[in-house]
């Protein structure tokens, strides 16, 4: 088995590249156009340099700050914050009255 890793590797970052072409946007293609980088990664795929040459030079990469998912500022700077770390968060388990709980519950002592 372990002398098809390397041929199974191969064969997943192939079509993980020619996916990757296909569902990427026209207008985030870098050089040439999208067309050409299907048969690039098509035809030079078994040695790896389209998808190399695609990974490297076919797409507009976003930075980490640029995209991403929600975020929670702190002090304005945009930057992600853990929720033990968050003084909104923690000022919010503050105003839990934990006899509030008991009594939702139904297990009053």
């Amino acid at each position: 088995m372990l002398r098809y890793l390397p041929f199974l590797l191969v064969l997943a970052v192939w079509i993980y590249a020619f996916i990757d072409v296909l569902n990427t946007p026209e207008k985030e293609i870098r050089h040439l156009p999208k067309v050409v980088w299907v048969i690039i990664v098509l035809l030079f795929g078994e040695v790896l340099l389209g998808p190399i040459a695609w990974f490297a030079t076919g797409k507009v990469r976003k930075t980490p700050a640029a995209g991403g998912g929600p975020r929670v500022g702190r002090g304005g700077r945009g930057q992600w914050v853990a929720p033990d770390d968050n003084p909104e968060f923690l000022k919010s388990l503050g105003d839990e009255d934990p006899d509030d709980k008991k009594r939702d519950r139904g297990t009053e002592s």
